[in-house]
């Protein structure tokens, strides 16, 4: 087992700068909180390093670019055992943004987002539900994010 690595005050406020906005330019930050651009980059390559940052990406709006409808599906299989044949199949079919192996309910639960109704039956029923190991699946639409949080508020309390 890894052991984890220990933030100090400084390591939280870049991470928290850095969270908000990615592309601020190291130096920015420095500035902010005092420090040198020499001490950002440092402290910024180990937590590479460590594996805590594990990139950045950039954040597109699905409705902006036609993706209406945003479901979870939580899928049941015909046996547990055959969980990675599923999700390597799964991980093929585009629409599916992120997928988890759970338990209660169903082996597998998924996000995806489909351009409409229509589009979202030809994902269910042509690409899901056309898995053989796959036994059922139900389909959540949601109506509304209510809120999303940012990783951010869990380096507060780390």
């Amino acid at each position: 087992m890894r052991e984890n690595y220990k933030l100090d005050k400084i390591d939280k406020k870049i991470l928290s700068f850095l969270i908000e906005d990615a592309r601020q330019p190291f130096l920015d930050i420095a500035k902010t909180i005092y420090v040198s651009g020499g001490t950002i980059h440092v402290r910024f390559r180990k937590m590479v390093e460590k594996g805590i940052i594990k990139g950045s990406t950039l954040i597109v709006d699905p409705e902006k670019i036609g993706f209406d409808i945003f479901a979870f599906v939580g899928i049941n299989l015909h046996n547990a055992k055959d969980y990675k044949t599923v999700i390597e199949k799964i991980k093929k079919i585009p629409e599916i943004m992120e997928a988890y192996y759970t338990t209660g309910k169903y082996n597998i639960f998924v996000k995806l987002f489909a351009k409409n109704t229509k589009d979202l039956y030809n994902i269910l029923i042509k690409k899901i539900q056309e898995i053989p190991e796959i036994q059922s699946t139900e389909t959540l639409l949601s109506l509304e994010t209510a809120f999303e949080k940012k990783i951010s508020t869990l380096i507060e309390i780390a």
